[in-house]
């Protein structure tokens, strides 16, 4: 049985040249990263030296480690001229990494080609993942439904992570993932509730950031929403990264145990130091091996 972190990000060498070779954001300039509606950000080269994350993985307990383009980023809603090439180089070297290294694939959202996603997931990959605020409403679920008929098509899951941040680049460095990354995730939740379930009723979801905590409304949902509980969909997941014991203990108790998974999100934030986050050893193996088999294979 393998411990599965599903949630990390390691940008390959290609990956890194690539948005070095851009000068409108995203873009890299030397490690300052620039991107749209944030601050510059350094980044320590060492939080993507592969053989470095490898020893962390392996000082983590983890056999498996899946990767994922930062959807922050905003590449997957560039033009197909200027998303392709970024696109096609966090391919090749998510392909290209050692293990305990797996990875997500990404497509593009602005201009969807289900036959180019389709040549990607040949090369054996986990599943897809979007961005969030490509599935925040009715039309979005509509623009990205060749990319889910796919999916589950193929029987393999999405992931769901926070898109771009819109706002003011001037506010404090932690805004962005503490306000737009949190309010995409809530409305992703209500918003696969309401179109993405009953137009893909085969489709298993990971949702990060526990859903940006949009599982705790359920009360409020049952008082204003249609009418229903929100109840628990067996194949709907919520992954943890960034949050801890308080946070956890409560979707647990609004979803159940088999709704979560463990993401860590590093190199943005670490792995927690217990991995049944205070609820027990049952806990821990759920979230790290029987929920993540359940969420990428389909099988108990």
């Amino acid at each position: 049985m393998t411990n599965v972190d599903v949630h990390q990000h390691l940008w390959s060498p290609a990956l890194v040249a690539a948005l070095r070779s851009r000068r409108e954001p995203p873009y890299l300039d030397d490690w300052t990263l620039f991107l749209h509606g944030e601050p510059p950000y350094q980044i320590p080269p060492a939080d993507h030296d592969v053989a470095r994350r490898a020893e962390l993985a392996a000082a983590d307990g983890l056999g498996r480690v899946l990767v994922s383009l930062s959807s922050p980023l905003g590449i997957e809603w560039l033009p197909a001229a200027e998303g392709r090439p970024l696109l096609d180089a966090y391919h090749e070297g998510a392909a290209a990494l050692p293990e305990p290294f797996g990875s997500w694939a990404a497509a593009s959202v602005g201009e969807v080609d289900a036959g180019a996603t389709a040549a990607v997931l040949d090369q054996g990959f986990a599943g897809l993942q979007l961005p969030a605020n490509a599935l925040a409403d009715a039309a979005g679920y509509a623009r990205c439904a060749p990319l889910l008929d796919l999916l589950e098509e193929r029987g393999l899951p999405l992931f769901v992570h926070p898109g771009p941040a819109a706002g003011d680049s001037e506010g404090p460095g932690w805004w962005p993932a503490m306000v737009p990354y949190v309010q995409q995730m809530h409305a992703a939740w209500f918003a696969f509730r309401a179109f993405g379930r009953p137009r893909h009723p085969r489709l298993r979801v990971c949702f990060a950031l526990l859903g940006g905590l949009a599982p705790l409304h359920g009360e409020r949902f049952a008082a204003r929403g249609d009418g229903g509980a929100l109840g628990v969909d067996p194949d709907v997941f919520v992954e943890t990264s960034s949050y801890g014991p308080t946070a956890v203990d409560a979707v647990v108790r609004a979803l159940g145990v088999d709704a979560v998974v463990q993401g860590s999100d590093r190199p943005y934030a670490e792995p927690p130091q217990y991995p049944g986050f205070g609820l027990g050893g049952a806990a821990a193996h759920a979230f790290r091996i029987a929920n993540p088999r359940r969420l990428l294979s389909g099988k108990e």
